[in-house]
This record gives C-alpha cells, sequence and structure tokens, in this order.
C-alpha cells in the first residue's frame, strides 16, 4: 500500500454546503457506498475520502469549484475508476471526489464534419457505439472500454490499441469544456480542425490528469468505418522477427495497418488459465506472438489480401513460423480477447511489478533483452510478461512474482525494479510512462528526470491555472 497524505477532515457543515450544490441523493458519505470510489485496479492506493459528489451539470461542477476555492477544499476528479497511476484516489479525508458519471450525454453527434460532442461521464464503448450508429468509427480502444470514460481518457491522453493508425487521445480530440478551479467554465467545444490562435488551452487540459480544470465535455473526431478488417495471430521467434514483420507489414500496407500488438508465451499461458472462453489459435506454442490487423477503406477482400500478402512475405523470409486468419468478426474478437485479457491475467499469478515504457521503436528488441538480463540478475525466478503495442514503441513490462514467493516481500521490492528497468529505458532515449499517466505514482520520479526547467514550466502552470492547489493535489507535479 502507498502511503497517502493528511489533509484535515471535512467539517459537517461544509459537507452540508457541498451536498446543497447537488441534492442529498448524489452527496455520498455512507461507508459502503464511497467503498467503490476508494478501491481502484491495482490495491496500490486505498482512498481516504469521506465525501463523493456525483454532479448532473457542467453548472454544478462551476458551483462546487467555486466553493472548493473559496474554502480551499481539495478536489480529486474520478471518471470510470481505471486509472492505474492513483490519479482517481482521495489522499485524506479532507480530499472531496468529484464523479462525473452523470455527465453522460451525447451532446451532438455531425457526420458530415465527422465530430460527436460527450460529456465527461460517457463510457467509452458506448462512444465507439454512438460512432458506429452514425455510420463512422471511432478509433480509441482500451482493455477497460466498458467502464472508463470520455473524461479520464482525455485528462490522461489514454492511448490504446489504435495509437499506431490513429493517435492517442490528444490527436482525436477537437475541444473540450472545462471547469476551472475558480469554478469558470472554459467554452472549448470547437469543431475545427484548423484554429491557430494563440496558445492551446485544450492541449494542455488534455493529459494534465485534472491537475488544471475538470473537463466536462469533449468534440472528438469521427473517421470513415473500415470496409474491411481482418486480423491474424501469428507465431514466432523473437522480438526482432516482430520487428522486421513490422516493417514489412509497414512497407505493404502503409497507413491501412491498424494495429500491430507483441505478446510472449508466457502472457499466453496465463490468458489461457485464467480467462473463461480463451483459447490458443495456433497448433503449436512459439516464444512470441504479434496481433496484426489491416483495415481498408475499400473491401473486406483488399484488406485479407493485404494481410496475405504481408504474410506471405514473411513466412517466405523465416520471419514468421506460423499465422492463423481469423475466419469470422468471432474468431477476431476471440484473437483481441487474448491481448485485451493479458494484463488482468497476471492478477491471479500473484504480485506483479509494472512498467508502463516506451522506446524508440528499433530498440524495443535491445530494451527487452537488456531488462530480462537485469531483472532475472536481482530476481532470477521471477516471470517476465512483456506486451504492447511494438509499432509504437510501447511495452508494458510487467513481473509477476516467482512461484511460491511472499507476494508482499515481492512487491517490497517495487521501487528497486523500477529503478532498475527505467534506467534501461533513460538509457535508450525512452520514457517510463506512456499511456497510463504519472499520478501518485510516478509524480517524484518525474522530478527527477525531467529537466529542471521542464519541471518548473509545468509549476509554473499548475499555480496560473489552480493558485490556491486544490486540483487533484498531490498529483502529477507537486508546487
Amino acid at each position: 500500500m502507498i502511503e497517502t497524505s493528511n489533509t484535515p477532515q471535512l467539517s459537517p457543515e461544509l459537507v452540508e454546503r457541498f451536498a446543497a450544490i447537488v441534492g442529498p441523493r448524489n452527496a455520498i458519505t455512507d461507508t459502503d457506498l464511497l467503498a467503490p470510489f476508494m478501491e481502484e485496479p491495482r490495491s496500490l492506493f486505498r482512498g481516504e475520502g469521506r465525501l463523493v459528489l456525483r454532479p448532473g451539470s457542467v453548472e454544478e461542477v462551476s458551483a462546487i469549484l467555486r466553493l472548493a476555492s473559496e474554502t480551499r477544499t481539495p478536489i480529486v476528479p474520478q471518471g470510470g475508476n481505471t486509472g492505474l497511476v492513483g490519479g482517481q484516489s482521495a489522499r485524506s479525508p479532507g480530499e472531496v471526489v468529484l464523479a462525473l458519471s452523470r455527465l453522460d450525454k451525447v451532446r451532438e453527434v455531425d457526420p458530415v464534419g465527422r465530430t460527436m460532442t460527450l460529456e465527461a461521464g460517457v463510457v467509452l464503448e458506448t462512444a465507439q457505439q454512438v460512432a458506429d450508429d452514425a455510420g463512422l468509427f471511432f478509433p480509441l480502444s482500451l482493455g477497460s472500454q466498458g467502464s472508463c470514460q470520455i473524461g479520464g481518457n482525455l485528462a490522461s491522453n489514454a492511448g490504446g490499441t489504435g495509437v499506431l493508425a490513429y493517435g492517442n487521445a490528444r490527436e482525436l480530440c477537437l475541444g473540450v469544456e472545462a471547469v476551472l478551479a475558480s469554478g469558470e467554465i472554459f467554452h472549448g467545444l470547437r469543431r475545427l480542425k484548423k484554429d491557430n490562435r494563440g496558445y492551446d488551452l485544450r492541449n494542455l487540459l488534455v493529459g494534465s490528469e485534472g491537475t488544471l480544470g475538470v473537463i466536462t465535455a469533449a468534440v472528438l473526431k469521427l473517421f470513415p468505418k473500415p470496409a474491411g478488417r481482418e486480423v491474424a495471430y501469428v507465431g514466432l521467434g523473437s522480438p526482432r522477427d516482430a520487428l522486421a514483420l513490422l516493417k514489412t507489414a509497414e512497407g505493404r500496407a502503409g497507413g491501412a495497418l491498424t494495429a500491430f500488438e507483441l505478446m510472449p508465451r508466457i502472457g499466453m499461458e496465463f490468458t489461457l488459465r485464467h480467462t473463461q472462453g480463451a483459447r490458443d489459435p495456433l497448433a503449436s506454442a512459439y516464444p512470441w506472438y504479434v496481433l496484426i490487423e489491416i483495415s481498408s477503406n475499400r473491401s473486406g477482400e483488399d484488406a485479407r489480401e493485404t494481410l496475405e500478402a504481408i504474410l506471405g512475405e514473411a513466412l517466405e523470409a523465416g520471419t514468421v513460423q506460423d499465422a492463423a486468419l481469423a475466419q469470422s468478426l468471432e474468431a477476431a474478437a476471440t484473437f483481441w480477447k487474448m491481448r485485451e485479457e493479458m494484463s488482468w491475467a497476471q492478477k491471479p499469478e500473484g504480485g506483479s511489478i509494472k512498467h508502463d515504457v516506451a522506446v524508440p521503436v528499433a530498440r524495443v528488441p535491445d530494451f527487452l533483452e537488456a531488462a530480462d538480463r537485469a531483472v532475472l540478475a536481482a530476481i532470477p525466478e521471477a516471470r517476465i510478461v512483456a506486451f504492447g503495442h511494438l509499432g509504437d514503441g510501447n511495452i508494458h513490462y510487467n513481473i509477476s512474482q516467482p512461484v511460491g514467493a511472499d507476494t508482499a516481500a515481492f512487491l517490497g521490492r517495487w521501487k528497486e525494479i523500477n529503478r532498475i528497468v527505467h534506467a534501461i529505458v533513460a538509457d535508450m532515449d525512452g520514457t517510463f510512462s506512456a499511456e497510463h499517466g504519472i499520478g501518485q505514482l510516478k509524480r517524484d520520479e518525474l522530478a527527477v528526470t525531467k529537466q529542471g526547467i521542464e519541471i518548473e514550466l509545468m509549476r509554473r502552470l499548475k499555480r496560473a491555472f489552480d493558485p490556491y492547489d486544490i486540483l487533484n493535489p498531490g498529483k502529477l507535479v507537486q508546487v
């Protein structure tokens, strides 16, 4: 468990003032009802909040922040509570959790301009369906898409499996509406693809993890729905073979290459062991796997021919040892399930020390070899589950405890192992935070690894947007 801060508790009178803004039913103080807002997926942080507010409009969010600014009350914005770095967790009983799930309206869909305007509490899977119903496509895709929310996706600048072709959340956002610490509303819901009027406040708010403002709505880009999508599960010998396959795929498919995911055999075994309905797509076991997706705006036949050409060239070159093409939508979904469940399948195996790193794509095999040597030297029986988005260099380098090891003792080495892995990442001009954000977990490391002027500029921005440090204090950057 990570240590939290000790801000004083809220007075009953102040709780009543906050509750009056949202109504008694949407001001939660009951211990049992608070629990889901205080627990987070990795159980690294135990939320200490004693009040959750569930506003139903941007005006209510504004009123809450005006009162918070007046009384210097810390506010912790929370979306679907799926974050992995403690950014959504209240660090003390005096912090108020601002849960945005009631802001769930679809304000507008513009099929001509290919945009949709959604409130922050819309669940990502719902957003995907809204786009689909309009005959369009919203490419942001995450393992937690059934519960994570658009506001949280933007606040953390979420990545996911579609980054290779479409970019991360920041690239998918044209405009935001946000409430500042003062309670002022920033009306930035612009649908323009070109707007060169000064500083880009949208891009400051996106990725700020709720420390500069609370995103309440956003204009999101939509894309033509692919006429055909084909998926293959590929067995190969090494990450270097996977890199060669990526080069072949990019050369053959160009922008039609919409996913390229790298997975190790041990991750496959965990998924098969712990995921209902999971099955190995290939007849034999291989040290590494790639899930590759091709999308075509022309036809399904075009996508299939492109994928077959990629695999044919790679098989002839000896890069690929075996491959299975999905023969139906159900089979494609099963292939994707093997990838998407790989994170959660580690939990039943005991403690897992996580890393969300990125290095230049060409250095991924070097990184994996160096990190494996260093980690196994420190923990000889560790089970390394390194998987992720090879096409953009983002690897989730996770280390499951040795079989039979003491979980608490293993997790007690979290910072030690982080230092080992992150030092290798730094030597390769990489980053220790690729898509999960900073939150509480990585704040101190950020402060010592970024240039001094970068951290100072971040602190100046924080003080300008939030002079009383009431928005998600203690997260991302310490002022």
